[in-house]
Formats: C-alpha cells, structure tokens, sequence
C-alpha cells in the first residue's frame, strides 16, 4: 500500500491512485480476515453449539462490500479527473514500482488460495482471490501506463482507471454473493454431489434409500442430516451400526471433518421393487430394478417410490 502511495504521488497518475485505494482495503480486509480465522478455531461452547466458522463467512462478506465501495470511489474519481485530467511524470518509474507489488500479490495470493482450499478456509481463500484481483489490476495499470507514455494520450489515465474500477466492483459482488450464501444456510450444490457420490458408489443393501439429503458448513467444518431408509424389522443396535457406517464412510472419504445427524426411516412395502434385501422375510413384492441416487431424489423430502 505504501509503495503504490509513493508511486502515486511520484507520478500523480489517476490509475495508479485507483490501485493504491484498493489496497487500503487489502489491509482492512486482511485484519479483519485475521481475527476470524482465529474466532473460527475456537472450540464450540454453551453458546456456540455448532462451532464458530459461521464467522469466516461474514469476514468474506465484509472483504466483498469493502471491494465494492473501493471500485464504486475510484470509479466516482476517475469519472471526474476524465473531465479535469491531472498533470503526468515519471510514469515509467511508477510503472516499475506498480508491477513490482503486483508480482509481490501474485505470489501471497496464490499461497492464501492453496492453504485455504487445503484447510477448507473461505476468508483465506476470499483473501487470495482479493490479493489476485489486485495483482492482475496492477499488471493492467502497467500495460496502461506503458500505453499512455507511447502514446501521449493523457485521458487514458482516468478511462484504464474506470474499467479496473468497474472490475473491482465485479470481483467484490462475486465474493459477497458467495458469503451471503453460506451466511443464508444455501446449499453448497458441489458439496452435496461429492456427498451423493459417496453414498452411491459405496452403498449397502440395507440401505434402501437416502432421502432429505442438506449440508451445512461451518468455516472448516461440515454438519449434513439425512433420512435413511432401512428394513423396518432391523433391532435399535443394527440400527445403530449402520448409522455409524454411513458415519465413518462420508467421513474416511470426503474432504470435510464432518457431523452427520441420521434419521433412520422404516421401509414401507412399496420400497420392495427397488430394495435390494436377501433373503428377506416380509418381502411384498420382488426386486425389479436399482434406483441410483442422484441430487434429483436424495435432496427431496420422500421416499424414493413415490417419485
């Protein structure tokens, strides 16, 4: 923030004060994604029951309304200098400046995004993604610049400016639609087919079908509830331990620590067509034909026959 502050002042270009603004907002963000991601390592507690990852959202909602108003100001800025344009120098030595923090950015902001996907961290990963946006605005500003002393058209200064605002703004809506997402409880789509996968290429017999499939996920954490249709003459303990397996499956092959909360439903005669049961005593009708799980009947509230 300081370097593109002097080169700023060095040159008194315009676009180079539009990337020198964001950046203040690199280093608000940053703090505040700072102080959630040590809220979200807490334990849970009496009032937290859930844990606290909830918070890694809000932190990315903040970054994204905090990019906006950072690409709406220098577009505001920029607008009014295209019509009383600033006097220009040493663009050159800005340019160098400019495109040394941005390799500096490129490099931070790849590292954020991989430990982020790595420790399943939004704000790391949102930080990243601003620090990336940054960069690839520095290295625009550059290749302005770089126009502008070709050139000698001035005005190019502030028009560069309104296009990288405009794809800041861009940027911090895609950010803030993602975390006012999680925030609402939407359903992560990705996540839930990994989920569905699992089940489907690993799934049991007494497993007869797996209904109101829904996700949430709290900062790394993640916390799925299901119904689950079994035998209905199946004992409390057999119960029991097929719950544990769905348990341990999702648990040994997803990306995500997650809690499950099952509720077992009991089978109905017409689940036999598509129950897969030997050898069962109260079979109603013969098996006819598999019905593979899929977002369209694991995610609705129903049994399967009734589709």
């Amino acid at each position: 923030m300081l370097a593109k502050f002097s080169a700023y002042f060095i040159t008194g270009s315009n676009a180079i004060l539009t990337d020198a603004a964001e950046s203040i907002v690199n280093v608000i963000a940053s703090s505040f994604a700072f102080y959630s991601i040590y809220l979200s390592t807490q334990p849970k507690d009496e009032n937290h029951p859930y844990g606290h990852g909830k918070v890694e959202f809000f932190s990315a909602f903040v970054e994204g309304v905090l990019i906006c108003l950072a690409g709406v100001i220098i577009i505001l800025k920029s607008g009014h200098d295209l019509i009383y344009p600033n006097k220009l120098k040493q663009l050159y030595d800005g340019a160098i400046i400019i495109g040394i923090t941005g390799l500096i950015n490129t490099i931070v902001g790849y590292y954020l995004i991989n430990t982020g996907k790595k420790n399943k961290s939004i704000t790391l990963e949102a930080d990243g993604k601003h620090l990336l946006t940054d960069a690839i605005s520095s290295a625009g500003l550059v290749v302005g610049i770089v126009l502008i002393v070709l050139t000698e058209i001035s005005w190019l200064d502030s028009a560069i400016s309104i296009a990288l605002g405009f794809y800041i703004v861009f940027n911090g809506y895609r950010l803030t639609r993602r975390s006012v997402g999680g925030l609402m409880d939407e359903s992560n789509i990705e996540l839930v087919k990994d989920i569905v996968q699992i089940l489907q290429n690993n799934r049991n017999d007494s497993w007869i079908d797996i209904h109101n499939l829904r996700a949430q996920q709290y900062g790394a954490d993640l916390h799925i509830d299901c119904h689950v249709t079994l035998p209905y003459y199946f004992d409390l303990n057999s119960v029991h331990q097929q719950i544990s397996d769905i348990d341990k499956l999702i648990n040994v092959n997803g990306e995500h620590q997650t809690e499950l909360f099952i509720h077992a439903d009991p089978c109905l005669p017409n689940c036999c067509n598509y129950c897969k049961m030997k050898d069962c005593p109260v079979r109603k009708e013969a098996f006819r034909q598999e019905i593979v799980w899929n977002m369209d009947n694991v995610t609705k509230n129903q049994k399967h026959f009734s589709q």
